[in-house]
């Protein structure tokens, strides 16, 4: 039995698609945001999305999107997701889903107390996704590879299913489900050879990591 269920992010091309989906990942995720160095146009990122079809569902990652930004996402990708990464309001998000797509909804995570930000949120997003806080400064709100405290939701009950991200890899992802009990996790920069560029070796050991 899998210790967690697994979303591949920052996906770009169709070998690292076809190597998530052949190893079990349930999720893949594309990022739309130019300050990325995975970032992937919707239109570019559709073919990708369709092999995924029957297989695991589709996340388009982006930050405070717009509503041009989000018509594009919907109308040239149509993801079965949309992961909200910025500062998006609980109204926001409400609006967003109303547009018939998912909502994870992500969140910076350096103590026990930014655990109260999901509260608002509740009965308006699908998922919540823990991240390492990004530290003040950065261009960038997550995907940075850090890892935060996880004794932060050790005892945590979580209203509604989420994910934990932040600087999982191969080699720790096993002992972080253990000790957080996440059910579903993320990650990009932890199965890359180089930014953005995702290694098949690393998906592959990062998932068989998931195995009992």
């Amino acid at each position: 039995m899998r210790l967690a269920e697994a979303k591949i992010c920052g996906l770009s091309d169709r070998q690292t698609v076809a190597d998530a989906l052949a190893y079990g990942a349930a999720f893949i995720g594309f990022v739309t945001f130019p300050k990325s160095p995975r970032h992937i146009l919707p239109a570019d990122a559709k073919p990708l999305a369709k092999m995924a079809a029957g297989m695991a569902r589709t996340v388009s990652v982006v930050v405070d999107p717009d509503d041009a930004l989000l018509d594009q996402v919907m109308s040239e990708l149509g993801p079965d997701f949309l992961q909200v990464q910025g500062k998006e309001s609980p109204e926001r998000c409400a609006a967003i889903r109303a547009r018939g797509v998912g909502i994870i909804r992500a969140f910076g995570i350096s103590e026990r107390e930014d655990l109260e930000q999901i509260k608002p949120y509740l009965g308006v997003v699908d998922y919540v996704l823990f991240d390492a806080k990004a530290p003040k400064g950065a261009d960038r709100p997550g995907g940075l590879g850090h890892v935060f405290d996880w004794t932060i939701l050790q005892g945590f009950q979580c209203p509604v299913p989420w994910f934990l991200s932040g600087g999982l890899n191969p080699e720790n992802v096993a002992a972080a489900v253990r000790r957080t009990g996440a059910p579903l996790v993320d990650v990009s920069s932890g199965v890359e050879a180089a930014p953005g560029l995702k290694d098949r070796g690393r998906i592959a050991s990062f998932m068989q990591a998931l195995n009992d």
